[in-house]
């Protein structure tokens, strides 16, 4: 009943603009029944009509109730007929068990078929019906896989939360091989449920994913999604093409794991043998028995495959990295344990009123444990509460208890750290000789020093002195007015105001910044037409390769070379006819019906290409066009698929000159050699000329190669306000 609905809907729609008849047989009549409507949809004309049974709907005069609508039709007519076709390509090849057979009769000619099927049972049966066999030979069927943990982490699923089996697609795509892929999307079809539908996130992963391994060309697609009917929503927009669909990145995640997969097992595929690296022996292996009865052990082939995932590779560079640390953290802990005995064994107690600076032979850097050593340790703390008291984390070794002493200071020699902590020591000795009475003696604990720090800082003094520090207090008066802050305030409005109006007056905001190129490109299509180039004032020429031109109050530097190149390939684009080469034997194409019409109605732009062929109108589909000439043009080649490439450039645009995008190629070469070069010295004739040609071009912001022509450099407005 649903479809029955929509089938009804939609002839209510149609017969409120065109002309509906159809003519219908039950199987229980005996005769046909031909019924007319009128744009009410009312039943005009009820009469018998020979037919055998099932039905017939015709509709004639499109838009003819609408005039503006029926004109418009009228001047895109075969725009909107390569859509049709390719909306009926799609039923074809989704519709199985269904025979479907349009044909196209122009005037009073012959009827020409568009597209058939045979009523296959199968999608690939459709395929090759509707594109040809050879079309067929080229796909590879859609393997279904669930989403890796990688791709699930891409598009944030948790794997404990995927629903199983809540999509199912079945397809066919073409292989990954260079020149199997097409040159464009013109044979990408999707379905959801058997509905043709455009989901763009969809095709877009299928093309990225293809990209990976062709880079250059477009896959074929046809695919068919399967999910509940409850999990999609159609009424999206009139054509009904466009479709929400619940758990669309778990759609996303299982297309790209299941592509990446077909293609990797492919001919696309190099193996990687994975190997274990090799760890050192060492006279300790008591680390790494664990770690080698975990290791993995390849034993048989389909493991060998299995090692060659990102998964496997990930293990082991992890498997290695733990190894290395292991080792390295084995190697420093016998180090510290040699040190601390060290330095334990060697550590001898002091008298307290001796040298008052130690010698640094005695007391060298060394890694030992901080905790341990502070159980040990209970008098390495500090005394006062005004000494400094230093981290449990920080280490050192040990040195001698430090008191004050009368000791000369010729006795002290040593290293420039001695000599630091000598001076220090001396400007302590030399001052009022003022102690505390309330100071007690310091301790320096030989386990709380930065080993690498104990050697650089000057060692502790041999007391701690308080003295009074005096400061200097002078008072100054301010001279200040509110009537100059006022005035102050004014002048900074009046200049904010003045920028504000500069810059509400500039035409170009885009900076020159690759970043900004399409935003300045849109600046320069709205601010400058292309009669304005003629008017534009010649500055100079700037370091051999721009040209500086002035625009009322605005400046603009041109790129000399940029500029020519896109002058000279408009015109090799425009006026060039490629000369074509005979063939031995004729070509066959085996073109789809609809794209043997659009290049029946489009010779003359192909023979302008260099293209050329043999038109057989008595001929079935797909057989009534030959090649006899291609375009040759020195080291460049064409073939094939630059005509298909032209076909679905013309089906788009019908009766425009188009190029295809080798022969596009071949043009910017040339262009570029016979433009004028970087380095180059002009006179101001020629670079006017350069100028006036950006005026007479179709698209001037840009070189064939994507190098801007001419960007915005300043407003001397706004250069004069600052």
């Amino acid at each position: 009943m649903w479809r029955i609905g929509c089938t009804y809907s939609t002839l209510c729609s149609i017969v409120l603009f065109s002309n509906l008849t159809i003519v219908t047989c039950h199987k229980a009549a005996k005769v046909g029944t031909r019924l007319v409507y009128d744009h009410n949809g009312c039943i005009r004309q009820k009469v018998p009509h020979p037919r055998q049974i099932g039905t017939t709907v015709s509709v004639q005069q499109l838009f003819s109730t609408l005039p503006v609508r029926h004109k418009e039709f009228q001047r895109n007519i075969k725009k909107e007929y390569a859509k049709m076709v390719q909306v009926l390509q799609a039923y074809c090849i989704i519709a199985t068990g269904v025979r479907i057979n349009c044909t196209n009769q122009v005037g009073q000619g012959k009827r020409n078929p568009v597209v058939c099927t045979s009523g296959c049972s199968t999608i690939k049966e459709n395929i090759s019906a509707v594109f040809g066999p050879k079309q067929l030979q080229s796909l590879v069927p859609f393997a279904q896989m669930p989403p890796s943990e990688t791709v699930c982490e891409d598009y944030g699923l948790k794997a404990a939360e995927i629903p199983e089996k809540l999509y199912t697609i079945a397809g066919f795509l073409s292989r990954g091989d260079h020149g199997i892929g097409r040159s464009s999307t013109d044979r990408q079809f999707f379905f959801i449920n058997q509905r043709p539908c455009d989901p763009p996130k969809v095709s877009k992963l299928v093309n990225e994913v293809y990209h990976m391994y062709n880079r250059h060309q477009y896959p074929f697609v046809a695919l068919n999604i399967c999910v509940d009917a409850e999990c999609i929503d159609v009424n999206v927009t009139p054509d009904k093409r466009q479709i929400f669909l619940q758990e669309e990145k778990l759609l996303l995640a299982i297309l790209k794991s299941s592509l990446i997969q077909m293609y990797d097992s492919g001919v696309n595929q190099f193996s990687v043998i994975q190997k274990y690296p090799e760890i050192p022996q060492t006279t300790d292996t008591s680390n790494f028995a664990k770690t080698e009865r975990d290791a993995p052990v390849v034993t048989s082939h389909s493991e060998k495959i299995k090692c060659n995932s990102i998964a496997r590779l990930r293990e082991a560079f992890s498997l290695r990295q733990s190894l290395s640390c292991d080792l390295k953290h084995s190697r420093q802990q016998s180090g510290q344990r040699k040190l601390q005995s060290f330095f334990t064994g060697c550590a001898q107690p002091s008298s307290p009123r001796q040298n008052c600076v130690p010698d640094p032979n005695d007391c060298d850097a060394s890694l030992c444990s901080d905790k341990t050593e502070d159980s040990r340790n209970p008098e390495s703390k500090t005394d006062s509460g005004k000494g400094s008291t230093t981290p449990d984390s920080v280490l050192s070794c040990s040195t001698p208890d430090v008191t004050s002493s009368s000791q000369s200071p010729d006795s002290l020699t040593g290293s420039p750290e001695v000599k630091g902590s000598e001076e220090l020591r001396a400007e302590t000795m030399s001052s009022d000789n003022y102690i505390h009475q309330g100071t007690k003696r310091l301790k320096v604990d030989h386990q709380h020093l930065v080993p690498g720090l104990s050697s650089r800082l000057p060692h502790p003094v041999a007391s701690q002195v308080d003295r009074p520090v005096e400061m200097n207090k002078t008072i100054e008066t301010l001279l200040f007015s509110m009537d100059q802050l006022s005035e102050r305030m004014k002048k900074i409005n009046r200049q904010q105001a003045d920028q504000e109006d500069a810059q509400k007056c500039r035409k170009f905001r885009a900076q020159i910044n690759p970043g900004d190129n399409h935003a300045a490109e849109d600046e320069l299509r709205k601010q400058i037409s292309k009669d304005r180039f003629a008017h534009m004032e010649i500055i100079g020429q700037f370091n051999l390769g721009f040209i500086i031109t002035k625009l009322d109050s605005d400046l603009f530097i041109i790129d000399q070379h940029a500029t020519d190149e896109k002058y000279n390939f408009e015109m090799l684009q425009q006026h060039t006819v490629l000369q074509g080469q005979k063939l031995i034997a004729p070509q066959k194409l085996h073109l789809t019906a609809v794209s043997e019409t659009v290049l029946m109605d489009n010779l003359e732009i192909f023979r302008k290409n260099g293209f050329d062929f043999i038109i057989d109108e008595e001929a079935s589909p797909t057989e009534r066009v030959k090649l006899v000439s291609l375009p040759t043009s020195k080291n460049w080649t064409f073939g094939p698929q630059d005509i298909e490439e032209l076909i679905f450039m013309l089906s788009d645009s019908p009766g425009l000159m188009c190029r295809p995008s080798r022969v596009r190629q071949m043009f910017a070469s040339r262009a570029c050699r016979k433009s004028v070069m970087i380095g180059t010295a002009l006179q101001m004739s020629e670079m006017k000329k350069l100028i006036t040609h950006m005026g007479e071009i179709e698209h001037p912001w840009n070189c064939p190669h994507g190098r801007p022509t001419m960007r915005h450099l300043a407003n001397l407005d706004m250069i004069s306000v600052e």
